[in-house]
C-alpha cells in the first residue's frame, strides 16, 4: 500500500436535501472514512447519541473552546453553535484516514481557508423546492414553524453552490449514493494526497 494523507469531506446541501442521509451511508459501507464530530451549542435531538451525533456543550463552554483556539471552524445556525474540534481531525488525516464533515457553507468556507489542499467539498441539492419541503416535513423532527424558516434559508443556502468542487442532485439516493462514492475513490488517488508515492516510483525505477 501506497502511504497516503487523509482528505476532508465536506458535504454540505439545504437542510433536507439529504446530507445527513448520504453521510450515514457512506460511513457505513467505507471503514477507511470517519465523521467528524461536531461540538454544538443545539439541544439534543431524540434519536441524537452523545458524542456520535454531536458534542452537546453549553453556550458558555462553546465560547471558551473558541477562546483556547480548539476549532477548526466554527459558525451560527439557525441561533445554534457549531464547530470542528482540531485535534481530533489532524490526528486521522495524519495516520492516513479521511475525515467526513456535514457542515453547512459558512464551515465550509472557514476549512478552506484553514486547511484548503486537504478539502474535498461536495454540495447536494435537491431536485425541486416542492420536493425539499416535501422531505422536510416527512421527517417530522421539526414544528412547522422551524421547517418554514429552513424553506425560507434554502435560497440563500443553495447559492453558495459555486465553491464547492463537486455537486450531486440528489433525485434518487441510491444514486446520489454512488456518484459520491465516486468521487471519494478518484481522490484517494491524486497524486499530492499520495504521500508515498516518490518512494513507491523511486523503488520501481532503481536498476
Amino acid at each position: 500500500m501506497i502511504a497516503r494523507r487523509g482528505l476532508m469531506l465536506v458535504i454540505s446541501s439545504p437542510s433536507g436535501a439529504g446530507k445527513s442521509t448520504l453521510s450515514r451511508r457512506l460511513l457505513a459501507c467505507d471503514p477507511d472514512i470517519g465523521m467528524s464530530v461536531s461540538v454544538t451549542t443545539r439541544t439534543k435531538r431524540p434519536n441524537e447519541v452523545e458524542g456520535k451525533d454531536y458534542i452537546f456543550v453549553t453556550p458558555e463552554t462553546f465560547e471558551e473552546m473558541v477562546r483556547a483556539g480548539e476549532f477548526l471552524e466554527h459558525a451560527t445556525v439557525f441561533g445554534n453553535r457549531y464547530g470542528t474540534p482540531k485535534a481530533a481531525v489532524e490526528a486521522m488525516l495524519s495516520a492516513g484516514r479521511d475525515v467526513l464533515f456535514d457542515i453547512d457553507w459558512q464551515g465550509a468556507q472557514e476549512l478552506s481557508a484553514k486547511a484548503n489542499d486537504d478539502l474535498v467539498r461536495v454540495f447536494i441539492l435537491p431536485p425541486s423546492r416542492e420536493e425539499l419541503e416535501r422531505r422536510l416535513k416527512g421527517r417530522a423532527e421539526d414544528p412547522p414553524d422551524v421547517v418554514a424558516r429552513r424553506m425560507a434559508e434554502a435560497s440563500n443556502e443553495i447559492s453558495h453552490w459555486p465553491e464547492y468542487d463537486y455537486v450531486i442532485v440528489n433525485q434518487d439516493i441510491d444514486e446520489a449514493q454512488k456518484q459520491l462514492e465516486a468521487i471519494v475513490a478518484a481522490e484517494r488517488l491524486n497524486r499530492q494526497r499520495q504521500t508515498g508515492l516518490v518512494d513507491f516510483v523511486r523503488r520501481l525505477t532503481q536498476e
